[in-house]
């Protein structure tokens, strides 16, 4: 009997020696390809993003256009390109410009600080700290600044650091945009191959996973990733006119706070007050009114630009945009926030699916 079994069992060590090799070989490969494409990885994906969010309205200039779908992808390409540089431009003109006017005026001694109300120094809590502090800037701004110097050391690299991740952000989302517009110009074999792999994956609800992330890709990065640019250039905007100094600063901090579904006036509240100390009543009024429409314009362009809305609750969001800008600065601030929603949905989708078949 066991002189029998041995051809099998020789049989099956070779299958089983060729079947290791043969995975081993296939992991090695994957291995090799992911660490080829890692620096890439990112960027590929934010494209994805940027396409599947934007494929209606080049649907739309597609047909507008006789069906010239490399011509609609090269505008739609074009016309975002111009939307992300120039803002950024100016935005970082004006951050460098006012930098170094302070700088000039720090050197020179000629920097004033007007002295504070009366009334920051009944404020409960920072109040009085607060009163004191500006009143001594605003009298001997060299001692109060040497007061915050161990202060300004601690944030200052990791300040410089965000500084040049929003740099390499930028350059990132500027490669992304040219990858979406190709994808959009292959949208058909494209959509083919996505609907391919999800049918391999799951024969049974291939289809349907690929409606179900389109359409999640499409809420996150419109209600949630689109309103927050827009709340953040609607604020720089204001910024501008005003002539706030570094306001590309405070409309990146704009932008972050709306990503993580934060209120706005967390950041345009204290600028509203240093604007109401800095300008005359009329140009303060103006502009607090303009920082409380961009405050609440996330009410009106969330169900104008998510649809049917996206059900993602806050922490979710919250955790996906700290997440992803811890990890990798800027450009992971809208791709977490993104990850996390669509994977959300997606496990909402799997447990409903499971609940109705009973398995």
């Amino acid at each position: 009997m066991s002189t029998s079994n041995r051809p099998d069992d020789k049989e099956f060590m070779e299958r089983a020696l060729e079947s290791t090799i043969r995975i081993g070989l296939v992991i090695l490969l994957i291995y090799w390809c992911y660490k080829i494409a890692q620096p890439f990885i990112l960027t590929i994906f934010w494209g994805i993003i940027i396409a599947v969010a934007i494929k209606p309205i080049y649907d739309r200039l597609k047909s507008a256009l006789g069906g010239r779908g490399g011509l609609a992808a090269t505008l739609i390409t074009i016309i975002a390109l111009i939307l992300l540089i120039v803002p950024t431009y100016m935005l970082s003109e004006s951050l460098i410009i006012s930098s170094k006017e302070y700088l000039v005026h720090l050197q020179e001694g000629t920097l004033s600080i007007p002295p504070p109300s009366e009334k920051i120094n009944g404020w409960p809590f920072i109040g009085k700290p607060l009163y004191d502090f500006w009143s001594l800037a605003s009298v001997n701004l060299e001692d109060a600044l040497m007061k915050l110097t161990p202060q300004i050391k601690d944030i200052g690299t990791p300040l410089l650091s965000s500084a040049a991740g929003v740099g390499v952000g930028v350059l990132k989302m500027v490669v992304s945009i040219a990858i979406a517009g190709v994808l959009l110009a292959k949208a058909d074999g494209g959509s083919q191959a996505a609907l391919a792999i999800a049918t391999r994956l799951r024969p049974e609800r291939g289809s349907e996973t690929i409606e179900l992330a389109a359409a999640t890709v499409r809420s996150v990065a419109l209600g949630i990733l689109g309103v927050a640019l827009i709340q953040a250039l609607l604020a720089a905007i204001g910024f501008l006119v005003v002539g706030l100094p570094g306001a590309g600063l405070w409309a990146l901090l704009v932008l972050i706070i709306a990503v993580v579904q934060l209120p706005t006036i967390l950041i345009l509240g204290p600028i509203i007050v240093y604007v109401f100390y800095t300008h005359n009543t009329a140009v303060a009024v103006v502009f607090a009114v303009w920082c409380i429409i961009v405050g609440l314009s996330d009410n009106v362009l969330k169900p104008l630009l998510m649809g049917r809305g996206v059900d993602v609750p806050m922490i979710v969001i919250f955790i996906g945009a700290i997440g992803g800008f811890i990890a990798y600065g800027i450009f992971g601030l809208f791709a977490g926030a993104f990850v996390f929603a669509l994977s959300y949905k997606l496990f909402l989708s799997w447990l409903k699916e499971r609940t109705q078949t009973g398995t």
